[in-house]
């Protein structure tokens, strides 16, 4: 996955289980067990979650995600998904 792709991910409001595993490279399994992790931070803080989601703003702040180290990657190379030639 290259840092455009993994920004568009970024972009969504809310994160399920497909764009943790996307996100991290991980397996199902070790995924389930993040977000539990993360779910349980977020709850602590008396978060009310829609079933099976986070926020995304949250999975970035906890996996600790540099933003702007991204975009500068895109910039630099000008690597983008949406390559239209016609």
């Amino acid at each position: 996955m290259n840092a455009d792709e993994l920004l568009k991910i970024l972009s969504k409001q809310w994160c399920n289980t497909n764009d943790l595993i996307k996100i991290t490279g991980l397996c199902k399994n070790n995924v389930l067990k993040l977000k539990k992790e993360i779910m349980s931070h977020l709850k602590g803080k008396n978060y009310s979650l829609p079933n099976g989601l986070i926020p995304m703003s949250e999975v970035v702040k906890y996996l600790q995600i540099n933003i702007e180290y991204l975009k500068e990657v895109i910039k630099n190379t000008g690597e983008t998904t949406n390559h239209d030639d016609n």
